[in-house]
């Protein structure tokens, strides 16, 4: 009989050494998750920050070349064009 209880024993040590390592590692899983969604928002707070500053920087560039600078004289001419069509379109569109 020692020995089925040596098993037995053994066995539960084991079982028990499972459980721990299982909560072990739903903690680090848990942690994780945090972590990831902490990392996804910034990452979303960086993507937005960018867009504002590329949407800065363009309105710079036109208000620069409005001011008489020819490096970008030709992308504002067209700029204008593009707000002069969509103007039309809406006009047109309103007019029907």
């Amino acid at each position: 009989m020692s020995g089925v209880e040596f098993t037995v024993n053994s066995l539960e040590i084991k079982i028990n050494k499972l459980l721990r390592q299982m909560s072990s590692l739903k903690q680090d899983n848990l942690i994780l998750k945090q972590n990831l969604q902490l990392t996804k928002e910034q990452l979303k707070n960086k993507q937005e920050e960018v867009i504002n500053w590329k949407n800065q920087f363009e309105t710079l560039k036109i208000a620069n070349a409005m001011l008489g600078s020819d490096d970008n004289k030709r992308e504002t001419k067209l700029k204008i064009n593009a707000l002069i069509r969509e103007i039309d379109h809406c006009i047109g569109q309103l007019s029907e």
